[in-house]
C-alpha cells in the first residue's frame, strides 16, 4: 500500500461486521419509486419524495445496520432531488445507519475519479459509506473508488453475479483461462481484502435470487444480497445461495420492508423481523 492510499479512518469492513453484529445483518433499501410514492398516499413529485425519505430514515436509521438510497430515484427530479438525498445521508450517518449509496457507477481515469470524489470523500454532500460500481469496463477502471475508500474508510460493492437474467450473457461469459467473468472479478476482490480483519471493505453484489451461485464467494467481504422480499428469495434461501460465505451476507430488502409505510410502526416491525429471519437462517447453516 503507497502513502497516497493509507488509510485515515477506521475501514468500512471493521465497522460493517459491528453493525451487523449489534443491529442485525440487514441492509434496507430507500426506492421512492412513482407506485410506492403513490401507496403511501404521497404525490409523485419532490414534497413526496421528501415525506417519504424522511419517514424512512426516521424510522429505520436508528436501528438497521445498513440504508440503501436508490439515487436514481432521486435523480430524477433534479437539483431538488439531489439536496433531499444528500439530507438523507446526513441525517441516516447522523443516527448511526450506514449509508450505501446504490449508484452503480463505472467509467474510466479522470471520471471514475470525480464519482469517487462524489461518494468516497470526506466534505462532499453525498459522503457516504459505501457505494455500488459496475467493474465491466475493466476491474482496474475502479482503482480511483478503491483508493479512496481505502483512505476515507468507506467501502466499494461490486457487480459481481446480478439477479436479472439479462446479466447473464456478460457475467456467466468466459473469460480467459477458462473462470467465468463473474469468478474473475470475484478474484480481483479477494486479492483487494487480504490480510483484512474482520472482514475486508471490497464487497461483491450477488443475487439472492439466483439459487446456487455456482461461483467462489470466499472474498473475505461482504455480499450484498438483494432480492429479499418482493422479489421472491428468502432469508431461508440465503445459505443455499452463499453456501460457507453466508455469515457475510448483507441481505438487501426494499419493498418487503416498505410497503408497510407511511406507518412507523410497521417499517420497524417489519425491518426487525427480516433481520430477525436473517439471523435464524445464519445461525442454522
Amino acid at each position: 500500500m503507497s502513502a497516497a492510499t493509507e488509510p485515515t479512518a477506521e475501514p468500512f469492513g471493521a465497522r460493517l461486521r459491528r453493525a451487523m453484529d449489534t443491529r442485525g445483518p440487514l441492509c434496507v433499501g430507500i426506492d421512492p419509486h412513482a407506485s410506492l410514492l403513490s401507496a403511501w398516499g404521497l404525490n409523485d413529485d419532490v414534497k413526496g419524495l421528501e415525506a417519504f425519505t424522511r419517514t424512512v430514515v426516521e424510522a429505520l436509521a436508528d436501528r438497521v445496520a445498513v440504508l440503501k438510497p436508490q439515487s436514481a430515484f432521486f435523480e430524477r427530479f433534479g437539483s431538488r432531488g439531489i439536496a433531499v438525498l444528500e439530507k438523507a445521508v446526513e441525517e441516516a450517518r447522523a443516527a448511526g445507519a450506514l449509508v450505501l449509496m446504490d449508484a452503480k457507477r463505472g467509467d474510466i481515469g479522470s471520471t471514475m475519479g470525480a464519482y469517487a470524489e462524489t461518494y468516497l470523500h470526506q466534505g462532499s454532500p453525498l459522503f457516504s459509506d459505501a457505494v455500488t460500481v459496475s467493474p465491466y469496463l475493466g476491474f482496474g477502471s475502479l482503482r480511483p473508488a478503491l483508493d479512496a475508500a481505502v483512505i476515507n474508510g468507506c467501502g466499494v460493492f461490486v457487480l459481481a453475479l446480478t439477479s436479472n437474467p439479462e446479466g447473464a450473457e456478460v457475467q456467466r461469459a468466459t473469460a480467459a483461462g477458462g473462470r467465468s467473468l463473474a469468478q474473475l472479478m470475484l478474484d480481483h476482490m479477494a486479492a483487494e481484502n487480504e490480510g483484512a480483519e474482520p472482514l475486508g471493505s471490497v464487497g461483491a453484489v450477488v443475487g439472492a435470487t439466483l439459487g446456487d451461485a455456482g461461483v467462489d464467494l470466499a472474498i473475505n467481504g461482504p455480499l450484498l444480497a438483494p432480492g429479499i422480499g418482493a422479489q421472491g428469495a428468502t432469508p431461508a434461501d440465503l445459505p443455499g445461495v452463499f453456501g460457507p460465505a453466508v455469515g457475510n451476507v448483507v441481505p438487501s430488502v426494499s419493498r418487503g420492508v416498505l410497503r408497510f409505510g407511511p406507518d412507523v410502526a410497521g417499517l420497524r416491525e417489519s425491518a426487525s423481523r427480516f433481520a430477525d429471519e436473517v439471523r435464524a437462517a445464519v445461525s442454522a447453516a
